[in-house]
């Protein structure tokens, strides 16, 4: 098998929060006004992604997996997490406050749902003016004061709500109370997991008049009360890989392509590049691939020596 970038067919999800710059600003083929989110590489159980591209166009992620788990995954990958894919994908469009909500982590998650937890990773592509994230408490806190401003409606209160803009980066570890504020645009990298407990919603309702569901017992022991530092500093040093997250789970780093760039794989691992902004090329051997804006490309582990060619700002991820 000759394997190349792979890119896969977005998976749409329509949000109360959601809006439209999926499609005005990443080019995604999006139908509704709602649209939240873009799930660009799942392995999540009903939402698994299928390649787009190439001689292996119309399979799934699974399937490749189980094909060729050391060539995808990458050698060490593959005997850490077995033919999982331990990382899922999304660019997430918020015209509205999306709910505040905190995440378990991976015991929690295992216990309750048979599931990983959900660590995740913010990247601000755009934001509004004005726009803002919440992450955490303002000083430590505890379940008693907790639960009793979410009984007077005054958890906002206690919440730390930051100014964003873009290329702002947030890491938020799991337990990290949160909500992605109205007019954001990020990429957001995290553990391949669909567990969110949901705190408070504003008391919002949809079309139909009902309420969302709130997960208020179950997050007691799944919050983190002491105040946490979740904005990340990085460099931007033009063409090479500036590190900006680093953890047991995944390494994101900032690339900032201006002409090209060489690099050289041991095939331990794969690697993705989300497109944040520009164009560029992926020159694999003797072939190019061309990306824009609003791309997600996988390249498989056993691709060890590939070229850019471009102007853009690229996510590089790898476990």
């Amino acid at each position: 098998m000759n394997f190349y970038p792979l890119v896969f067919t977005p998976i749409f999800k329509e949000r109360i929060w959601g809006g439209t710059k999926l499609k005005t600003q990443l080019h995604k083929s999006i139908t509704s006004s709602i649209t939240g989110e873009s799930w660009e590489l799942s392995t999540v159980n009903g939402d698994v992604s299928i390649i787009s591209n190439g001689e292996l166009a119309g399979k799934s992620l699974t399937d490749i997996i189980k094909e060729f788990p050391n060539e995808i995954l990458g050698t060490r990958v593959f005997k850490d997490f077995g033919s999982q894919f331990p990382l899922l994908f999304k660019y997430l469009d918020a015209r509205e406050d999306l709910s505040i909500q905190v995440h378990p982590n991976d015991e929690l998650a295992q216990k309750r749902h048979n599931s990983f937890g959900k660590t995740e990773m913010w990247y601000v592509m755009q934001a509004d003016e004005g726009s803002s994230i919440i992450v955490g408490f303002k000083e430590d806190s505890n379940a008693k004061e907790y639960v009793g401003h979410l009984k007077n409606k005054t958890l906002l209160t206690i919440l730390e709500t930051i100014p964003v803009k873009a290329g702002d980066v947030f890491f938020l570890e799991t337990g990290t109370v949160h909500a992605i504020g109205a007019g954001l645009l990020i990429a957001e990298i995290q553990q391949t997991s669909d567990i969110t407990y949901r705190l408070y919603d504003f008391d919002r309702v949809d079309a139909n008049g009902n309420t969302r569901e709130l997960h208020v017992e179950m997050a007691l022991d799944a919050i983190n009360y002491k105040k946490t530092h979740a904005q990340k500093r990085y460099q931007r040093i033009e063409n090479r890989s500036n590190e900006m997250v680093e953890c047991s789970y995944f390494t994101t780093n900032f690339i900032p392509l201006n002409g090209q760039l060489q690099f050289q794989k041991d095939k331990s691992t794969f690697h993705v590049y989300m497109c944040t902004d520009g164009n560029f090329s992926i020159k694999v051997e003797d072939t190019s691939y061309h990306f824009q804006k609003g791309d997600t490309i996988l390249m498989p582990a056993a691709i060890s020596n590939y070229q850019f060619d471009g102007v853009a700002s690229l996510l590089e991820i790898y476990i």
